[in-house]
């Protein structure tokens, strides 16, 4: 027999919020596992200690902050909708069942203005990065890096025409002394010094978001874009570095600055890292070979014009240094230019009569010159180890650490695309993400 059902919402009932949170819920293993106790001492500077209204407790706010980047709820006020009816988040933030929820405005607030210049995202994405050190989650020995490209909250028809200075990279004196060394070693006289300073460039500016870069990659979207420049430990897939850069930013160009980064403030003992094709520049053979790391690098195809002979037909004999051709003619050292590349030039009379001349060279004059950088040896070496046994089975694992790292917090945790404007916004967003995927691995390998 059909009854019907008595309505029970007037009911009085005597609860315990604790006993409305399932206990294989997900925020159970992260209060668990997870110390957020640091969070009060971090910010306490950044608070007035003996005037105005009393704050929102920081703890609780980032605590907010980051729920909202561990469920992917993308809107700050969605998020606060959420915690008024989400017994299970109000359990995780110490609210009752009638606490008041802080106002969503309260979070916006204090981002703007109370953290926007300081560095407690970062420091918040570190400690719980040396908490998953403490149980032993990190090894520090093999690390996998690669870039993701986000959106940037930008309309990409709105820009203007801008001129920038390029930028002088970190290793670039480096290779001015080798240069001058290569010289000497050859017995020629030293470059003399730039006569003027690298031409600016052109590029597209967004009027929206002047920081985001415009990116035009192959197989990539084009428009404005943020790059984020991950680094993930291959021990447990733990996330140890975060950097934002424009979109037009070469992936190299961070890198070696990262990595350091990495082994001052976490006391890594790098043995090994795995890295896309686009690091693959001498620049970065040579500075890992300098910290006796071993790079397991992807393959690229060389661009190279349809029907002419490939350089790696010029066989490179060291004991004489100079390139001997397919048909055995030796092109000796010519020069060394100032962007680090050896000149190896062949004898005109000889090449003129070779058979292959059509498909080596359309020099007026019959020369062909190969190009060798003076850091050449050490890209050769790091590029050995992609075909030793253990290079494959570490380039292997990118798809399993860095790559799925990337995945899970495009389909998990709203990663497509900036949730706010500039740089610096985009790295704390980033930088949260990165730590919430953080608090989840640890919960569930603690738990």
């Amino acid at each position: 027999m059909l009854k019907d059902r008595a309505p029970t919402q007037s009911t009085l009932e005597f609860v315990c919020i604790d006993e409305l949170v399932p206990p294989d819920h997900l925020l159970r293993k992260v209060d668990k596992h997870i110390d957020f106790s640091f969070i009060h001492d971090r910010v306490k500077a950044l608070y007035c200690a003996d005037n105005g209204r009393p704050a929102l407790d920081p703890t609780l706010m980032f605590k907010l902050l980051l729920l909202g980047y561990l469920f992917g709820v993308r809107s700050e006020r969605q998020l606060i909708r959420e915690v008024q009816v989400n017994v299970a988040y109000r359990w995780f933030l110490g609210l009752t069942l009638t606490d008041k929820v802080p106002d969503a405005s309260t979070l916006s607030q204090n981002r703007r203005r109370r953290f926007n210049d300081s560095d407690i995202y970062q420091q918040i994405f570190d400690e719980i990065v040396l908490q998953a050190m403490r149980r032993k989650l990190v090894s520090g020995e093999v690390l996998y890096t690669d870039s993701t490209h986000l959106k940037a909250n930008a309309n990409k028809g709105k820009w203007t025409k801008a001129r920038v200075e390029p930028l002088r990279q970190a290793y670039l004196d480096d290779l001015d002394r080798a240069v001058e060394e290569d010289r000497l070693a050859h017995g020629k006289k030293p470059l003399r010094p730039a006569s003027r300073p690298a031409a600016a460039r052109e590029i597209k500016q967004s009027t929206t978001d002047p920081e985001s870069g415009y990116m035009t990659r192959d197989n990539k979207p084009q428009g404005f874009f943020y790059l984020d420049h991950r680094t993930v430990d291959s021990k447990a897939n733990i996330i140890t570095d975060v950097h934002v850069s424009a979109g037009n930013v070469h992936d190299a160009v961070p890198y070696m600055a990262r990595l350091r980064r990495q082994k001052e403030r976490f006391g890594f003992d790098v043995t090994h890292v795995g890295l896309d094709a686009g690091y693959h520049t001498t620049a970065i053979s040579k500075g890992l070979e300098d910290e006796q790391i071993k790079a397991v690098f992807g393959y690229r195809r060389p661009t190279h014009r349809k029907g002419y002979l490939y350089k790696r037909e010029f066989h490179y004999q060291p004991d004489t240094d100079s390139y001997r051709c397919p048909q055995g003619q030796d092109l000796p050292y010519k020069t060394t230019s100032r962007t680090g590349y050896r000149h190896y030039q062949s004898d005109p009379a000889i090449c003129q009569a070779c058979p292959l001349l059509s498909r080596c060279t359309q020099h007026a004059k019959h020369i062909k010159i190969i190009t060798r950088h003076v850091w050449e040896d050490s890209r050769e070496r790091q590029d050995a180890h992609r075909l030793t046994e253990w290079g494959k089975a570490i380039y292997q694992r990118r798809k399993e650490t860095v790559e799925r790292s990337f995945a899970d917090a495009k389909e998990l945790h709203q990663y497509r695309y900036a949730r706010y404007r500039g740089r610096d916004k985009v790295q704390a967003q980033c930088l949260l993400t990165a730590a919430a995927q953080n608090i989840k691995k640890i919960a569930l390998l603690a738990g």
